[in-house]
């Protein structure tokens, strides 16, 4: 087995950090302090080919790999949880979605602009009444012609003030339950569709949070994604792709409190030595590092199966799970190392420690996974065939331009 990046990994990994390093770290505590979602980046992560990481070039997107992925995710969130989501959202549960299931026609009419950051993409599946619970959406649609009409109402759906295209899911069907569910592509100038920001976040207070409200919304039959009553599927595909990129941002982050935990406790002095001499400091930081290098191993091997074209649902949520409740642990120990200047927002820790807590809760809360785990072990869920599987990495074909 080889766990070394290959050179094109090592060439995005050296991007991602300079640009992590020197764009998004220096002014995002002020957009958090501020609650502000910094728009000024994503014309430069656009011109990086961060928001179209792994879409073939001839859809507008950098046609790299799915690792590459993952390293985008894990050294964003380095710098912040809030930049990191735009790319959860707005490459992997919307345009990778469209990828996945779309027409041909489709992904050239929204994955090309939205690769290239011309247009801003998001997922609208949560809503006031149905989290965990998906089935339990309100939100409906019925075919009137050559549109559907979509009525609801989705809540907690990041961009949905920076969006111009939103993946919504409501049902056309409601008594066939998950199979009676669909996916439209809605844009927000169709007639009908209003959204607004959510207040008084705990975390994420750089990132747009908010609602997306359908009111007798026209959507052309065209923009139905995949078949109809096939939607339960497409939000379970696409959650595939955003929980890896949020394993690999807690990755990240999980670096970012172990860097600023070494930085102080060689810095920091008590009782005549550097605290780090201490040994409950250096316990707290050895189990840093123990997380860290799981966490490697749990997220480079899904998106090592994800390259092969290999359903990876158990694997991502397992990664999921572990990275981000371990991550937790490392921010509140981040803060513990650093006393009463971790609880303060002159280190970045606090804030750290503040934005995980949402990857804990959102895509699945990890009470949710520990169920899936515990039902593939004991053989109650197995994974069938999707209509459409997510595309395996093919470098010759992703990098044509036709």
């Amino acid at each position: 087995m080889d766990f070394t990046l290959n050179e094109e990994h090592r060439m995005v990994q050296k991007m991602v950090c300079d640009f992590a390093e020197k764009e998004v770290a220096p002014l995002v505590k002020e957009y958090d302090r501020k609650r502000e979602y910094p728009l000024e980046l994503l014309p430069r992560m656009a011109e990086l080919g961060l928001l179209g990481v792994c879409i073939p070039v001839k859809y507008g997107g950098a046609g790299m790999d799915y690792i590459s992925l993952g390293i985008v995710s894990e050294w964003l969130e380095w710098a912040d949880s809030s930049v990191r989501e735009t790319i959860a959202v707005h490459t992997a549960l919307n345009s990778m979605t469209i990828f996945q299931w779309g027409t041909e026609e489709q992904k050239r009419r929204y994955l090309v602009p939205q690769a290239q950051g011309e247009k801003i993409g998001c997922y609208g599946l949560t809503e006031p009444g149905a989290g965990s619970d998906v089935v339990a959406m309100a939100s409906h649609a019925r075919r009137d012609g050559d549109h559907y009409m979509l009525n609801g109402e989705k809540m907690w759906i990041t961009l949905a003030d920076v969006a111009d295209n939103f993946l919504i899911f409501a049902k056309t069907d409601p008594e066939l339950g998950h199979r009676g569910i669909s996916a439209f592509i809605v844009e927000r100038n169709f007639p009908g569709v209003t959204t607004g920001t959510i207040h008084g976040k705990m975390g994420v207070h750089a990132s747009s949070t908010g609602w997306v409200n359908l009111e007798d919304t026209l959507v052309p039959a065209e923009n139905l994604l995949g078949e109809e009553g096939e939607g339960f599927k497409i939000a379970m595909s696409a959650l595939d792709s955003g929980r890896y990129t949020g394993a690999a941002g807690a990755l990240g982050l999980m670096r970012a409190c172990l860097d600023e935990s070494v930085r102080y406790a060689n810095q920091r002095e008590t009782f005549g030595k550097p605290i780090g001499q201490h040994q409950l400091v250096q316990q707290m930081i050895a189990h840093m590092v123990q997380r860290i290098e799981l966490a490697e191993l749990y997220v480079y091997k899904v998106g090592w199966l994800k390259n092969q074209g290999v359903r990876n649902t158990r694997e991502t949520s397992l990664a999921k799970w572990y990275t981000t409740d371990a991550a937790w642990a490392t921010a509140s120990d981040a803060v513990q190392v650093l006393g009463a200047y971790g609880y303060s927002d002159e280190y970045n820790v606090e804030r750290h420690l503040r934005n995980i807590k949402g990857s804990v809760i959102y895509e699945g809360t990890n009470q949710i996974h520990q169920l899936v785990q515990g039902a593939y072990a004991l053989g109650y869920r197995q994974d069938k065939p999707l209509r459409c599987e997510l595309p395996a990495y093919d470098p010759e074909a992703w990098q044509a331009e036709e």
